[in-house]
């Protein structure tokens, strides 16, 4: 890893060195197992800032004392994937993963439930919005393609059903689809500006998408609805660095810093 890299975890909190004489960082192992883990993941193809980004919220969900290195940090297909004993979950989004025997069952249910989604769309019940809405988020697990039609069906009864657009933006997102992703996000804040998961979720599509300006923009209207967001506040802090907005950046880690660091 380079220098610049290092330096930024410990910028960040992640790493808390020791001074030598000539004052040169001085690492633990501990330190050392959290580098190459994070190194890991860089080589793995994971972006930086979606690295910090994950780690961070790693940080928030162990208790206290818990270190990041007590646990397993690995990247599956598209997913950082985080493992302790039995229990596995996504970082980013907080969300359990079934274990292997549930994620087998999930598989072998999924032709059926697909039919039976195809069964209720062709046959057109009388649902309403919210009936298409909870279809959708009980085939997410098993089936996301057929999720993501549910809640295309939500939104030609409901367009401003603001729930649905963060849904299947997500779903799109997570395809590798942020052009896709991006308008439904926006439609959700537009459904419900107070909305701060949508304005997070559109600024990190937006910086995916090289738009750095206006994810900044969204960013801080995550901010201004959830100033406790230390996520928003990280991402911020990065953008308005490449900005060249020295100031704005160092507000948000100095906020970033003071919501992590309790």
């Amino acid at each position: 890893m380079s220098e610049a890299e290092v330096r930024g975890y410990v910028r960040a909190g992640f790493l808390s060195p020791e001074r030598g004489p000539r004052r040169q960082m001085q690492f633990s192992f501990q330190d050392l197992v959290f580098l190459r883990t994070a190194g890991g993941l860089a080589a793995a193809g994971v972006a930086p800032r979606r690295i910090r980004a994950a780690l961070s919220r790693l940080r928030e969900q162990l208790p206290d004392g818990r270190p990041l290195t007590a646990v397993r940090i690995a990247v599956e297909g598209s997913r950082i994937v985080v493992e302790e004993g039995a229990r596995r979950w996504q970082p980013e989004s907080g969300q359990i993963l079934f274990d292997f025997g549930v994620a087998d069952l999930a598989r072998r249910v999924a032709p059926m439930v697909r039919r039976a989604f195809r069964e209720a769309r062709d046959d057109g019940p009388d649902f309403s919005a919210d009936d298409w809405f909870e279809w959708a988020c009980e085939l997410e697990p098993g089936s996301p393609l057929e999720a993501r039609e549910a809640y295309a069906q939500v939104l030609a009864l409901d367009p401003g059903h603001a729930d649905a657009h963060v849904n299947l933006g997500r779903l799109l997102h997570e395809s590798g689809d942020a052009a896709a992703a991006e308008p439904h996000y926006a439609a959700a804040l537009a459904a419900r500006p107070d909305d701060a998961t949508a304005a997070f979720n559109l600024g990190v599509a937006l910086e995916d998408l090289g738009r750095d300006g206006d994810a900044l923009d969204a960013y801080e209207r995550a901010i201004a609805v959830d100033p406790e967001n230390a996520d928003a506040h990280f991402n911020a802090a990065a953008l308005a660095e490449k900005l060249g907005r020295a100031a704005v950046a160092l507000r948000h880690l100095r906020t970033y810093r003071r919501l992590t660091r309790g």
